[in-house]
């Protein structure tokens, strides 16, 4: 199959002729027909966060199922699905208590000693005879910028089959990370009031959550006032453009007259972390959803906590994917989820490398992959 393999930091991704094992007995065999490109990818491509190399990257996808294994039960061939980066057991502490996110199980993984799930076959002998197989790492146990995804049965979810798969790539990251953010991580209550910094594919989300769940105002933070613009159309009900003031936390604070109950930072820079914290009122929360490079370390005000403020993590929306996933499908065929929106271009896997360049631009808020 053709996959996207990235083979060094820093370095464009490479179109390869990359093979695919079988399915295990948990497993299946996914044709991809969508596959979101995400700032998150873009972070292991820079060296932000390191990953094992070579690695098929693309995390944010959806398809039809090929093949699976023989004790596989939450799928059969021909469903439609969206994938999830975080497989779960459903046997350990976090997934019997719901937090199935933080599950970190190695049954969702094949073993040292097995066969890996992707593979190059070295045809380089003097004769084009077989001189053996290079393992490639499987990216956030997907790898979905290929024709085929090999993954655990708890790592998709099927869903309805009048749902486009285009759309249904983005609920598998960038959707379900920003809705989730707000209805689980902070549980964002009728009539609060919300901030998002950054409005890229997450933040967007984020804002769209914010008003499905009731928030009374919304408050869009970016610096491109094209993506402010954007915002409104997702449902924020005041927006501020960061490079027109000195202090957005400020800016926040005096605008709501004493700060906000939730804020969200979708960005991932130590600057907009301090600043989401700074501009909640007494008892509100601070959301983290981005990506703060490793060894970043942000720095708050201890005097802060004396109000009960909060500052905490979100990965991956908090999510219970199996039931989250189609319910957002629904809410999309409803018309109350804005997923059209969020996609700025359609492309062919040929063209990922156009697709980081413009995440590095900020230009876009979301460019999708889209299979034959």
């Amino acid at each position: 199959m053709k996959a996207a393999v990235l083979r060094e930091v820093g370095k464009p991704l490479q179109i390869e002729d990359v093979s695919i094992g079988k399915p295990g007995p948990r497993e299946v065999l996914i044709r991809t027909k969508a596959a979101g490109v995400c700032h998150s990818d873009l972070h292991f491509v820079e060296g932000s966060y390191s990953h094992p190399l070579p690695a098929v990257l693309g995390h944010e996808s959806a398809g039809i199922v090929e093949a699976v294994g023989s004790e596989v039960r939450t799928v059969k061939v021909g469903d439609h699905v969206i994938t999830c980066l975080n497989p779960y057991c459903g046997h350990c502490e976090v997934c019997l208590t719901g937090h199935m996110n933080l599950c970190i199980s190695p049954e969702t993984k094949r073993g040292k000693g097995e066969e890996p799930r992707l593979f190059r076959e070295d045809l380089s002998g003097p004769n084009g005879e077989r001189t053996g197989d290079t393992k490639m790492a499987q990216f956030l146990n997907l790898s979905s910028f290929a024709e085929m995804m090999l993954v655990h049965e708890h790592a998709c979810v099927a869903i309805r089959k009048d749902m486009p798969f285009d759309r249904a790539a983005l609920i598998g990251c960038s959707v379900m990370t920003g809705v989730g953010s707000v209805v689980h991580t902070s549980n964002v209550r009728p009539g609060e009031t919300v901030a998002v910094i950054g409005c890229g594919g997450v933040g967007l989300a984020t804002i769209n959550g914010a008003a499905i769940a009731g928030a009374g105002r919304i408050i869009a933070i970016d610096r491109v006032p094209a993506k402010l613009e954007l915002a409104k159309t997702f449902g924020a009900t005041d927006v501020i453009d960061a490079g027109a003031v000195d202090d957005v936390a400020k800016a926040v604070v005096e605008l709501t007259s004493g700060g906000v109950q939730h804020s969200f930072e979708a960005i991932g820079l130590k600057a907009t972390a301090e600043a989401s914290f700074k501009m909640l009122r007494r008892g509100g929360t601070a959301n983290v959803i981005g990506m703060i490079p490793v060894g970043t370390k942000i720095e708050l005000h201890g005097v802060d906590f004396l109000g009960e403020r909060r500052i905490q993590g979100s990965y991956m929306g908090s999510n219970r994917f199996p039931v989250d996933m189609p319910r957002l499908v629904d809410a999309y065929m409803a018309g109350k989820l804005k997923l059209d929106e969020l996609i700025s271009r359609r492309i062919r896997l040929e063209e990922v490398n156009s697709a980081f360049d413009e995440l590095k631009r900020g230009e876009l808020a979301r460019s999708v992959i889209v299979f034959d």
